[in-house]
């Protein structure tokens, strides 16, 4: 513990709308990754408050959900105004506690206050509709069928720690329009900007209880949150292991899982080397490869292979590395644990026979922008996510090839084609087996009213705002009959 821990900042949870400390007394720290400091402490709550903000969220919810969508959108649209207002103060702990760049920062900050403001749009133009019973054979025509989507109950949103804010909107904004209470555990690296961003939302006079902040020890309060019969659907963005964990303990209610990948960047022969050098580069390394729709390795035709490595490496070497007080690309990963694994990948494929390019260059948990060619299918780094600032090349003869390659991993978030044909594209992009193909561009969330899912062991359920609202409400049929 530093010298000066015991001065830095203890932040209340927010439990059943009032916030308040633990009576568990006790605390977790939350170190800067590139400060190397504690720079707060969050509570570590007990498995009879996770009771009572449950109960709490479910009382409210009724009331809640009794309300117009007009009104539910009032406290939404407020809430992204609270927002804006705090945008600096929101950026600067985002960039403290996960090392997100401050311009990263704020525009995921500036992106949450338009998903929130466009969930509250769409929610009000998603309408219910009616059925004749004669539209079917032997139907009776004195029927008819009333459709409309009532909300789920209490919505259990699991943030991650690489988008702490825009990731934990884009669950909390959608359950609250369908009509749900959330509990909202966001990930303990994250927790100060999720207490920030829900102190914004607090101060909208939101009903209280409807929402709950969680905090705490995953020994104690985990598994028993998410198997809590209180729980009506769990959205949760995190690692695979974790949501594997999830899917075992969670019986009987939705879930969305928004997991991990090994996006392919497939580099066809005719592809503009240009463009396709630029969007791997960005693609693979903006915020030192955090993001489960980097770019993770990148597939291409031998023919090009040269061309291709001889242009990635100056343009790698160009990042900015380091602080992300001083806009870094490449900033130190989220913890040493971290940096140690993305370590042991790059050891084990350069011992395998890889050929370095630049990188392997290290300082704690800051690792150079790496890039490895020759890189082989019996390299763990061709199939392992590294979450971290290392790309493997590996190089193909064919089309088929590459398609072969990118379908034998366990992920399937999305998958980037460059070619300059049209036929081809549409080829590979329909061979791929992801969720999302991206044709001359690099992998990414987003816009936010598009579709994102992922396959096998990148996901379950289709997240983006329309989707997100549908998961979390549940048709309700009502028969008229009219004689």
């Amino acid at each position: 513990m530093k010298a000066n821990d015991q001065e830095v900042k203890v932040y209340p949870a927010y439990i059943a709308g009032e916030w308040r400390f633990s009576e568990s007394q006790e605390t977790i720290a939350i170190t800067s990754p590139w400060k190397a400091d504690v720079i707060g402490r969050v509570q570590a709550l007990t498995q009879d408050e996770v009771d009572q903000s449950i109960a709490a969220s479910k009382a409210a919810q009724r009331v809640w959900a009794d309300l117009s969508l007009g009104e539910r959108g009032d406290y939404l649209n407020q809430w992204a105004s609270e927002l804006e207002k705090d945008k600096e103060a929101i950026a600067t702990a985002v960039m403290n506690e996960v090392g997100k760049n401050y311009n990263d920062a704020e525009k995921e900050v500036t992106r949450t206050v338009d998903l929130i403001r466009y969930t509250v749009q769409e929610a009000l133009h998603m309408h219910g509709e009616s059925v004749r019973g004669d539209g079917f054979p032997g139907g009776s025509k004195d029927k008819l069928g009333i459709i409309e989507r009532v909300p789920l109950g209490v919505v259990l949103a699991i943030a991650p720690f690489n988008y702490p804010v825009n990731l934990a909107a884009s669950k909390i904004a959608p359950a609250l329009m369908a009509g749900n209470g959330v509990i909202f555990k966001p990930a303990t690296q994250g927790s100060i900007s999720g207490i920030k961003m829900i102190g914004a939302l607090d101060r909208t006079g939101l009903p209280a209880g409807l929402l709950s902040l969680i905090t705490g020890r995953g020994s104690v309060i985990g598994d028993y949150l998410t198997e809590h019969p209180g729980i009506n659907m769990i959205s949760f963005t995190g690692s695979t292991k974790t949501g594997k964990h999830l899917s075992q303990k969670s019986i009987m209610i939705p879930l969305v899982l928004e997991l991990g990948g090994k996006d392919p960047a497939i580099v066809c022969e005719d592809a503009d080397l240009d463009l396709t050098t630029q969007n791997i580069v960005s693609g693979a390394f903006s915020y030192s490869g955090q993001r489960c729709t980097a770019v993770k390795r990148v597939l291409v035709d031998d023919k090009v292979a040269d061309q291709l490595v001889a242009q990635l490496k100056p343009a790698v070497e160009a990042l900015a590395v380091g602080s992300p007080v001083d806009d870094s690309t490449v900033v130190p990963l989220i913890d040493e644990k971290a940096a140690d694994f993305v370590q042991g990948l790059i050891d084990d494929a350069l011992a395998k026979g890889a050929t370095l390019i630049t990188g392997n260059q290290r300082q704690g948990n800051l690792l150079a922008p790496t890039l490895l060619d020759n890189v082989t299918e019996d390299m763990d780094v061709a199939w392992i996510e590294p979450f971290g600032p290392v790309l493997p090349i590996i190089r193909v003869q064919t089309t088929d090839a590459a398609i072969a390659i990118a379908n034998k991993s366990n992920f399937g978030l999305q998958a980037s084609v460059f070619t300059q044909d049209i036929d081809k594209a549409l080829e590979i992009a329909n061979a791929v087996e992801v969720g999302t193909v991206q044709v001359n561009g690099r992998p990414e969330r987003g816009p936010d009213n598009f579709p994102f899912l992922g396959v096998k062991s990148s996901g379950m359920g289709t997240q983006g705002v329309h989707n997100s609202i549908l998961s979390m409400s549940r048709e309700k049929l009502t028969v008229m009959n009219l004689r």
